[in-house]
């Protein structure tokens, strides 16, 4: 069977090169704390009319062939064919949503309605293929931490796939009531969960901290573990979240909405970075894209970043009705950084370092003019409750607090830039997800209410039938009920896996 060639990848802080795309996602992090980055961003090789014709399946292969190239293109489709299947409730997997001039590109479509699936769905069959083309012959456990999203979604790819284990860590009240029902009743001899007394930038920093514990690594592989990562740090994560960008381009494209070459804005609700940072890729590969624009909520660490040139997580971590956005140390933005310092592994190591000793760092001006991409804004909690009613009463369109940060970042943005250009904003998660805020938003009472009545009552209202999902959370059996502090991680993975 053919191969193809040409991509391979390197730590951002430069102790590994030359590292095949399915042992990188193998990986998950470099050995030295670094990501995994292409050594060049490969141009798609297929116009996009011709894309235009093609199905969501059709287009991610031809997106994923570029990155992926020790793959075969039969292990690639096999991949693909198993992810982007009946877990989707719709046919377009990603459909686009037309309200007022915008587009929103609703990524919630999978098993656990949030846009994590679309590259979570995937994700558990290149690692399973990575290993059996690398002759590992460990059992592969999954770690993970975090915001909301992604331990659901994470599970949910890789519960009962043989020869893998997953344990997701999530900070105990930092996600809602909802998300933490998805995570508790999740089935799978394989799934563990565990919750952190911090918040998720802890779970975060803990799950780092044993990937580059070497001395627990080599206790673990004596026993036959082999641990790796389902966060989008992992390359096998990000390159999938291309293709939802490309896909909606080439529909509108399709559709007529778009003429040949002219260009969109992109709107995402970032928290750690690596949705965008995949729009920005996507850019980079051809798609004719003007301003990338990084919504925040009130933990505003990246607009900040992006306005001043510094960024800086010493500050009061804030607890909203956005939680996967609650995020002060956005891991994926060091992919980025190493991007702008024209891809200078020793500039990008020296600027982590000081992030992690110090809490902050500076770009320099040369830097900075690399991401003038990228637009900054944020929104926060009544800004964001106040968008979601906007567009529900002028439009019937509902959205979960996520999306509303988002389309509340682009209203400001068109306001400060007067840009005319059609703008695709990421829609993010299911209203049902965070069916509390969202009736709050939209002016119902949920005084003393559950969120199952608030889900029954927000279907009645909006007239969006209750996603099969949620139904499945309703009636779902408590599975799971760790505890512990973030010192006590590793001798909870310990105990796990023993």
């Amino acid at each position: 069977m053919e191969l193809f060639s040409g991509i391979t990848y390197q730590s951002t802080r430069g102790g590994q090169i030359g590292i095949p795309a399915s042992q990188a996602i193998l990986q998950g992090l470099a050995k030295d704390g670094g990501l995994f980055m292409p050594n060049r961003i490969p141009t798609l090789d297929i116009s996009l009319e011709q894309l235009g014709a093609m199905s969501y399946q059709e287009t991610a292969y031809e997106v994923m062939k570029l990155f992926f190239t020790d793959y075969t293109e039969e292990e690639l489709r096999s991949c693909i064919g198993k992810a982007y299947d009946e877990k989707f409730d719709t046919e377009e997997i990603a459909p686009l949503a037309k309200v007022g001039k915008d587009y929103f590109l609703e990524l919630f479509h999978g098993s656990t309605i949030a846009f994590k699936d679309m590259a979570l769905s995937i994700l558990p069959y290149l690692l399973t293929m990575a290993a059996e083309k690398n002759q590992v012959e460990q059992e592969i456990v999954i770690l993970t931490a975090t915001s909301g999203d992604t331990g659901k979604a994470a599970m949910a790819g890789f519960a009962d796939v043989p020869g893998t284990r997953i344990i997701v860590f999530y900070p105990e009240g930092g996600v809602s009531r909802f998300q933490e029902l998805q995570m508790r009743t999740q089935k799978g001899k394989n799934t563990a969960v565990v919750a952190i007394h911090g918040n998720f930038d802890d779970a975060q920093t803990g799950v780092k901290r044993l990937f580059r514990d070497e001395e627990f690594q080599a206790e673990m592989a004596k026993k036959g573990f082999r641990f790796s990562s389902a966060n989008s740090i992992n390359i096998g994560r990000l390159v999938p979240q291309i293709v939802y960008y490309v896909y909606a381009y080439t529909r509108l494209l399709a559709s007529g909405e778009l003429t040949a070459g002219e260009e969109i804005n992109v709107v995402v609700p970032t928290g750690n970075f690596g949705n965008i940072l995949a729009a920005y890729f996507a850019k980079q590969m051809g798609l004719p894209i003007k301003k990338l624009i990084c919504a925040s909520n009130d933990n505003k660490v990246l607009y900040d970043f992006f306005a001043t040139g510094s960024y800086d997580r010493n500050r009061e971590f804030i607890l909203t009705s956005s939680p996967s956005m609650d995020i002060l140390i956005s891991s994926n933005l060091e992919r980025l950084i190493y991007v702008s310092t024209g891809c200078d592994a020793e500039k990008t190591g020296k600027l982590m370092m000081e992030l992690n000793e110090k809490g902050c760092y500076t770009i320099t001006p040369e830097m900075k003019e690399k991401l003038k991409d990228f637009w900054g804004g944020f929104a926060d909690q009544e800004e964001n409750r106040g968008e979601i009613k906007r567009v529900f009463d002028n439009y019937g369109y509902l959205m979960d607090t996520h999306t509303g940060v988002a389309s509340a970042v682009y209203r400001k943005y068109v306001e400060a830039s007067d840009d005319p250009t059609k703008s695709v904003i990421a829609s993010t998660a299911s209203p049902y997800k965070f069916s509390k805020s969202v009736m709050e938003a939209i002016g119902g009472n949920i005084e003393g209410k559950e969120d199952f009545q608030l889900i029954d009552e927000m279907s009645a209202r909006s007239g969006i039938s209750i996603p099969q999902a949620v139904e499945e959370i309703r009636h779902g059996k408590i599975r799971h009920s760790r505890k512990c502090d973030v010192d006590g991680m590793k001798a909870e993975v310990r105990d796990i896996l023993e």
